[in-house]
Formats: structure tokens, sequence, C-alpha cells
């Protein structure tokens, strides 16, 4: 248990209780990353995220996004996660990604191709 709390960047605030919406005593990266704990506990080999870095600056999710790639790499689990909009840096940390539109899958595969597929069918980058 303290190893994951080490892990998870959260030895600070591990003797204070996490408060609700009308009490604030952490800050929402660290709620997001005691959430991620929670889900850790049981030590899974796959781990389903739906959207653990919604409302969180573009350092917190880069973290986030970080802290999960080390997690998959070290304990050898797969994570699938749904992020909406990831930014540039985020999305540089994603090893495959599956991109939809209208509920329609139109991409699925490594990451670093995903710019080149979109190209082909004529979107342009900045």
């Amino acid at each position: 248990m303290n190893d994951l709390i080490k892990v998870l960047g959260l030895e600070h605030v591990q003797n204070i209780k996490c408060g609700n919406q009308f009490v604030k005593t952490i800050s929402g990266g660290e709620r997001k990353r005691t959430c991620i704990g929670v889900e850790l506990i049981t030590d899974p080999k796959l781990l389903f995220l739906d959207e653990p870095t919604s409302g969180l600056d573009s350092h917190l999710t880069i973290s986030i996004v970080m802290l999960l790639k080390k997690l998959a790499r070290e304990r050898g689990m797969t994570v699938l996660s749904t992020i909406h909009q990831p930014s540039s840096q985020a999305f540089a940390h994603f090893d495959r990604t599956m991109l939809m539109c209208d509920g329609h899958i139109i991409y699925q595969g490594p990451a670093t191709y995903t710019k080149a597929y979109l190209r082909e069918l004529g979107y342009k980058f900045p």
C-alpha cells in the first residue's frame, strides 16, 4: 500500500481525508490520483479509466498520462482510457490510439502513425 501511495505521489496527503464537493481538502490532481489508486489496489492486469484527466490543467494531465504509462510498463498491465481532445504533449505519451467519430472507429493503431494516417485523409496540421 505504501509503495502505491509513493508511486502516485500522494505521500504528503496520505493522512488527509479526500473531502467532497462541499469540503475541499486535496487538489483535483490528488483526487484523480487517489481514484486511480483505488482501482490499482487489486493489482489488475487491465485498467479501464474514463476521463482520468478531465478538469485538470495541462501539467497535471501530462503527469497523470506519464504515471499511467509508467504503471503499465512496471506492472505489466494494459491501461485503456478515454481522453477527449488530449494536448499534443499528452498525446505524445500514448502507445496506441483509437480515434472515433460519430461512434465509428476512424483510426486504430500505433499513436506515432496517427498524424500520417490523418494526413492521408486530407487533414492538415499546423
